[in-house]
């Protein structure tokens, strides 16, 4: 467990109908090592933002302000737990969002994996969503993708061992996934990523700021839950600062 700094945002940004006042939230990233090839999720705020925010972010940037340095950055920090850039397999991107994408294209061997949904929707967003979604980011034709089709089910084993299993989970945005990833101690982890922003989220004791769909978020915590219930997972939630300040992070690990 790794992150690239935190954001500054607004509280209501968080959650929903909150106050108006200033907030901070981590930006994790995660690193699966496994035998069959590494796997680095999402990756958080691209590196160029930690030089030039709003030369990268644009606009966007005053209102949602990464703090982070270079040293914090994908490639450097996954290069500093002993993995070279070539060794990494997958890059699973949860959703498209603008501090969520940090390890596209950093990974020459790596193959891209994300919901076809989002894909689309990412390249075309709706007024209210655009702003989060910088297509420089993503907009990249030459990478490897693996673009998971709705008919494939939402649930997709990414080994076919049971290791990594990615769930879709649409709310915070429309095609966004999480992972329920199971240790080689046997462990079960699931991050939620930002379809639960924080515990209070997955807790059903309050909707998150940033949505896409009330009812699709509603649903996909339901479902998360009974993974959770079904599995005992430590339930990791996507920007919960006091939950982050609590796990064990790198060079620790689960």
């Amino acid at each position: 467990m790794l992150d690239t700094g935190i954001l500054k945002c607004n509280y209501h940004d968080i959650y929903l109908n909150g106050a108006d006042k200033p907030h901070e939230i981590p930006v994790p990233f995660y690193v699966i090592t496994h035998p069959k090839g590494h796997v680095v999720i999402d990756g958080g705020t691209p590196v160029e933002c930690a030089s030039d925010a709003a030369g990268h972010w644009g606009e966007v940037a005053k209102f949602f302000t990464p703090v982070l340095t270079e040293e914090q950055g994908c490639v450097a920090q996954v290069e500093k737990l002993g993995l070279a850039p070539e060794d990494i397999r997958y890059v699973v991107l949860s959703h498209l969002h603008l501090d969520h994408v940090g390890a596209v294209g950093r990974f020459p061997n790596a193959t891209h994996v994300v919901q076809r949904v989002e894909y689309e929707y990412a390249h075309a967003p709706d007024w209210f969503a655009s702003a989060a979604y910088i297509r420089r980011d993503f907009d990249r034709p030459d990478l490897d993708w693996l673009i998971l089709e709705d008919a494939w089910g939402d649930f997709y084993d990414l080994f076919g061992d049971g290791s990594v299993i990615l769930i879709r989970s649409p709310g915070h945005t429309c095609g966004h996934q999480s992972i329920l990833v199971t240790t080689s101690a046997g462990q079960s982890v699931l991050l939620a990523v930002d379809a639960a922003d924080t515990l209070d989220h997955f807790e059903e004791k309050v909707l998150p700021g940033a949505l896409h769909s009330a009812i699709d978020a509603v649903r996909s915590v339901k479902k998360l839950r009974a993974v959770q219930r079904k599995t005992g997972a430590l339930v990791v939630a996507g920007h919960d600062a006091q939950q982050w300040s609590e796990l064990k992070k790198a060079p620790d690990y689960y």
